[in-house]
């Protein structure tokens, strides 16, 4: 997993409330057993004129010129300005993976469903929860400011302005200390490695038996 110290990066702005995850990433290209690949397919519905599926060229799609995304000051933005109840729906890890892989790393909204919250924190991406009032002010400076870029310092717990005011955020010790050091579940399990292959070489002399394969 990336590690996330010091972000800066172009906003865009989703101005939709209650996004869900079949709005994210479209229940047909679930059927992908990779972890790769969703990025094209990021808000599919929202971003094509036409109905997508697994394996389709994006460049052979009709895409929508209204969406924010499809939008030129948009592009390569990295940090998604949203509004309340983002990530709602199915508890579908491939919606941070289609997030991080079309290039965010960070969303700002005044609320999250839960399940989203935790998965975008155990895949690279960090979700922050600011009051709606300040959310309100960011969509007005980005809107009115092309190219509006902000800073996420994670080790400080500040979001700065492009005039050097801070936001201060709140994020979960634990999480904190897994984004700056790069660590998903598998990663934090893997520091304990040493620990682990000296307990399975202790319990294999203990009980030779469980190295036998079992037949019938």
């Amino acid at each position: 997993m990336k590690k996330f110290t010091v972000h800066k990066g172009l906003v865009a702005p989703m101005d939709r409330e209650n996004v869900d995850t079949d709005a994210i990433i479209p229940k047909q290209f679930l059927k992908s057993i990779r972890k790769t690949g969703f990025g094209p397919n990021l808000f599919d519905e929202w971003r094509y004129l036409d109905h997508g599926e697994p394996g389709q060229d994006p460049a052979s799609r009709k895409p929508n010129p209204d969406f924010v995304l499809n939008q030129p000051r948009y592009q390569g933005a990295s940090i998604l300005l949203a509004r309340k109840n983002f990530g709602c729906g199915s508890s579908r890890e491939h919606a941070p993976w289609a997030l991080d892989q079309f290039g965010f790393r960070t969303i700002i909204a005044p609320s999250f469903a839960d399940i989203f919250f935790n998965n975008s924190f155990k895949n690279g991406l960090l979700p922050i929860q600011l009051p709606e009032a300040t959310v309100a002010q960011l969509f007005d400076e980005v809107l009115a400011f092309p190219g509006y870029q902000l800073t996420i310092d994670l080790e400080r717990q500040v979001i700065v302005r492009p005039q050097g005011e801070e936001i201060p955020f709140e994020v979960n010790a634990f999480r904190k200390y897994c984004l700056l050091n790069g660590f998903d579940d598998i990663g934090l399990t893997l520091r304990q490695s040493d620990k682990i292959k000296a307990f399975e070489a202790e319990r294999l002399a203990q009980k030779p038996w469980l190295a036998q394969t079992m037949v019938g």
